[in-house]
């Protein structure tokens, strides 16, 4: 069986995917998905988070390895997730088989403006502040990061509930926004296959992010027409079906995991 590392974005957790895995799972039958926490969220949410997201690879490369997860990986990361996945391919290129990149945006790579949609800095500055309960605060990250996803009122639910119990501190929450911002990639492509997938309909981040990364490093491209920045949960069929025929792909040119 392949080990496939999921990594999550900002402040979420291994619940926020959902069923994702099954249905990853279930077009990908081989795969021994693996969904780890990083520091500061979820089950982790009492650790410091880091403020880099060189540490973060690190630390997940390290609860591996402690766990007795061995090398070869492939990784599949969204938003931050994306560049803790881009850091560890070029720190560490013989870790890993693959990669999948969705829904991210590098710093050098695309302007600021282009990384978080200028119409969003009210709502996130709210979502900084005290004062707002969970369920509001859950409901404006729907809103920011869904176009396709149903039974929205149980999301808000779970993920307001998930919120509670392993709440993520404001310091933490502002060490990952730090480390996102500053994040700088390679000049060079990492030595490891790469597919990048983005939503045409992402009102955090501009999919131009991921077209233009796709451009530079000559990866693997696919966009949905309909779905929004988390493409794992508006359309989780969509990413293990492009996932699947980029292997095949690979596999053809005798480079598959």
């Amino acid at each position: 069986m392949t080990a496939w590392i999921f990594l999550r974005g900002l402040t979420r957790e291994r619940r926020h995917w959902g069923d994702f895995p099954a249905v990853f799972r279930r077009e990908l039958p081989d795969a021994e998905v693996l969904v780890p926490d990083q520091p500061g969220n979820g089950t982790l949410n009492a650790l410091r988070s880091p403020a880099g997201i060189g540490a973060m690879a690190e630390h997940c490369r390290a609860t591996l390895q402690a766990q007795g997860v061995r090398p070869p990986y492939c990784l599949l990361a969204m938003s931050l997730g994306a560049m803790v996945a881009a850091e560890w391919a070029t720190r560490h290129p013989e870790d890993l088989s693959g990669a999948v990149l969705i829904s991210t945006s590098f710093g050098g790579i695309s302007p600021f403006h282009r990384r978080l949609r200028p119409r969003n800095y009210a709502t996130l500055l709210g979502l900084a502040l005290p004062g707002m309960n969970d369920a509001a605060r859950e409901a404006a990250v729907l809103r920011l990061t869904s176009r396709l996803a149903e039974d929205r009122d149980r999301i808000v639910r779970d993920w307001s509930a998930w919120r509670h119990e392993h709440p993520v501190s404001r310091a933490n929450a502002l060490r990952q926004l730090w480390a996102a911002a500053r994040y700088r990639p390679p000049a060079q492509r990492p030595a490891v296959p790469l597919l990048v997938l983005a939503g045409a309909r992402d009102g955090l981040v501009d999919p131009a992010c991921s077209r233009e990364l796709a451009r530079l490093w000559q990866t693997g491209y696919a966009e949905h027409p309909a779905a929004g920045h988390d493409l794992p949960l508006d359309d989780g069929a969509w990413v293990a079906r492009e996932t699947a025929s980029w292997l095949r792909r690979l596999e053809e040119r005798g480079a598959a995991p």
